[in-house]
């Protein structure tokens, strides 16, 4: 099993990826809607890939037209994001303990990274990272643990057992790099609702990218600022 940098073993154009691409398009949508970002906010955008497998790899700096308010950061060597979207500045640092001061960015948005961090305790650090630099809000994406297909594995329902047997089912299967927490561990509404109240954001609303009626993503947004 081959496991790219966005976490995933789906091949390029099958159609895992062409749904992915698909609930991208609307999570990005729903990021200018939830945010109302405007030409002059400038955007962290938090958990960049240094994978091209994908239309839907690093969507944000793909899709946003002022480039040159976006700043990526990632854990991978995603330098070429400078050069691929002349604007785009990168900078290389973990998402858990970012190189910058409190509230030095408009919006933070970090989509498909806070179920690769590790434990919940690593997901909180992360969520309060991201509250810390952002100055008036953020947006987090995260799939929905509850949507039948894992679209990482493309197992169905396994899933919705007990993470342990989940995690048995996934080595039995050969996908042993899932089934350390440290690199898969999905969350629901509710934890993810949990970890955001742990994580010292208070008021936020918790929406998601259907599929079919189903929602396949869960997408976190708050504001520091009151709406107008």
């Amino acid at each position: 099993m081959s496991v790219n940098a966005q976490y995933n073993v789906a091949r390029p154009h099958s159609w895992p990826v062409r749904i992915a691409t698909y609930q991208r398009r609307k999570m990005f949508e729903a990021f200018r809607t939830a945010t109302q970002i405007t030409e002059g906010n400038t955007i962290l955008d938090v958990g960049v890939t240094s994978d091209r497998s994908y239309e839907h790899s690093n969507y944000l700096e793909a899709w946003y037209p002022q480039k040159t308010q976006i700043t990526g950061v990632g854990i991978d060597d995603a330098s070429f994001l400078e050069a691929q979207y002349p604007g785009v500045a990168f900078v290389r640092a973990d998402g858990s303990s970012l190189p910058f001061a409190a509230e030095s960015f408009d919006f933070v948005h970090s989509s498909a990274v806070l179920e690769h961090v590790g434990a919940t305790n690593k997901q909180i650090s992360f969520l309060r990272e991201l509250w810390r630099v952002a100055r008036r809000g953020i947006f987090v994406t995260t799939p929905n643990r509850w949507f039948p297909i894992e679209f990482h594995t493309l197992l169905p329902v396994a899933h919705w057992l007990p993470h342990s047997l989940f995690r048995k089912i996934l080595i039995s299967a050969g996908k042993e790099f899932f089934a350390s927490e440290e690199n898969l561990n999905l969350l629901s509404r509710r934890t993810l609702a949990d970890v955001a109240v742990s994580a010292g954001i208070t008021r936020f609303r918790i929406d998601s990218a259907d599929l079919l009626g189903w929602p396949t993503n869960l997408l976190l947004s708050s504001s520091k600022t009151a709406r107008p």
